[in-house]
């Protein structure tokens, strides 16, 4: 019976659903993360009577003919970029993106990441680092011996040293964009890399061609609407919870044919 295997493939999809929810449920809290949403796609039809097929000898045709749908697939798990809202922390080194532009990490492979969440530190020798102690680039070394550290809105890091009653500029700040930034994939620590879906990173000065500007002392907030993702929760479940009524119904309907006699 195509009813069974039509709900199952339903019942699989609404799985995946819950748990796209549920990582974003997780990520709440998550600096910069992007909330992400499973989308889907009917399964091919099988043409029991074509529409437009011929009926009789005398030329009449079908006007709608006869499909079955054999269920649904995963057609993606896309991520949805918006802005979230600026939290202040106090840090002189956190920095948050007001507009478009990822910060680049450079890995310990080589490669360059790019990350939103600009919740930044020194290490030992006074570079600006991620939490996990990756290099920002352009490399930015703060010296040991400031008294303060500013960044303005166009990404210039300066700094105030002992006896000194100008600032020193130290370094300038770059952003990256992407054309499609929902084709970055995803590392985990708040890192993505380039892809051929997201084509080549266009690096330049925050708030020039379009790219962002800086907030020193904030971070960026998770656009996970808590709301908005317990709503969509009881939707899946209940969705669930009809295709698992299709496939009992199925069941009783085949056992009831195997109990007829003859």
């Amino acid at each position: 019976m195509m009813a069974l295997r039509t709900a199952a493939t339903g019942m699989a999809a609404q799985q995946l659903n819950v748990e796209v929810i549920s990582n974003n449920i997780a990520n709440m809290n998550t600096v910069a993360y992007k909330k992400q949403r499973a989308e889907f796609e009917d399964l091919l039809y099988q043409n029991v009577e074509r529409a437009g097929a011929q009926t009789s000898d005398s030329g009449t045709i079908a006007p709608t003919g006869i499909q079955l749908g054999a269920g649904v697939k995963a057609g993606s798990v896309y991520r949805i970029t918006t802005q979230g809202s600026p939290t202040q922390t106090g840090n002189q080194y956190d920095l948050a993106i007001s507009g478009k532009g990822y910060f680049q990490v450079l890995l310990p492979s080589g490669e360059t990441a790019y990350t939103r969440a600009g919740n930044f530190s020194v290490n030992q020798t006074g570079q600006l680092v991620t939490q996990d102690g990756y290099t920002i680039i352009p490399a930015i070394t703060i010296p040991t011996t400031a008294t303060a550290t500013t960044i303005s809105s166009t990404g210039q890091v300066q700094v105030t040293l002992p006896g000194s009653t100008t600032t020193t500029i130290v370094g300038q700040l770059q952003l990256a964009s992407f054309f499609n930034e929902g084709g970055l994939e995803a590392q985990g620590g708040n890192l993505y890399l380039e892809t051929g879906a997201s084509g080549p990173a266009t690096v330049g000065q925050p708030t020039v061609n379009g790219l962002g500007s800086l907030m020193q002392g904030y971070t960026e907030a998770s656009n996970v609407d808590p709301v908005t993702e317990i709503s969509s929760l009881i939707v899946a479940q209940r969705a669930y919870e009809m295709n698992s009524k299709v496939i009992t119904t199925a069941d009783q309907m085949l056992q009831t044919n195997s109990q007829m006699k003859s």
